[in-house]
């Protein structure tokens, strides 16, 4: 069983950093209608969607939205067997596309990096940008999100847990021991 060391979000908070985030895509992004957002699985992509309605709510646009499975990306992993499942990441046509990642935590980088190579081999981007919810710090790789809605100094024997209702039935996010 985990133990939660300290609780970095509760539902409230995760709400507001959600909010702060959509506000600030859009101010960015003048003109939204050539984003497509792109969850990553698990989590990225519940939240992704929670960004996509804020817009939706404050824009009145109904922007794209997909999900994306990166395991066959990944660097990190040894099955094989990936590559014999390995299926389009993405069935949008995102070819001069403003495409915004979504992720629940930033921590080494290397998810993202496979994120990014899993876009580009379906298309050419007019840009990439990052939004998550929690930035923990410790980067492998010189990756920086464009929108974070929380940065978390943590150790590197600490793990960040984000609960989304989806999958855990609640909403928040701790530090597990």
């Amino acid at each position: 069983m985990q133990k939660f060391k300290a609780t970095l979000m509760d539902e409230a908070a995760l709400e507001r950093a959600v909010r702060r985030i959509s506000h600030e895509i859009v101010e960015r992004n003048k003109g939204t209608d050539d984003i497509i957002f792109v969850g990553i699985k698990t989590r990225g992509i519940p939240i992704a969607k929670m960004i996509r309605d804020n817009i939706t709510h404050l824009e009145g646009i109904e922007l794209p939205i997909e999900e994306l499975d990166i395991a066959h990306f990944r660097d990190d992993l040894e099955n094989a067997n990936l590559h014999t499942s390995y299926s389009k990441p993405l069935n949008t046509d995102i070819t001069d596309k403003r495409v915004i990642l979504v992720d629940d935590v930033l921590y080494t980088g290397r998810t993202v990096r496979a994120a990014i190579e899993a876009v580009f081999s379906v298309g050419r981007p007019a840009s990439i940008q990052l939004a998550v919810l929690i930035d923990r710090g410790h980067r492998e790789l010189p990756i920086r999100a464009d929108y974070i809605g929380k940065n978390i100094p943590t150790s590197h024997s600490e793990k960040v847990a984000v609960f989304l209702p989806e999958f855990d039935g609640k909403t928040g996010a701790v530090i597990v021991e």
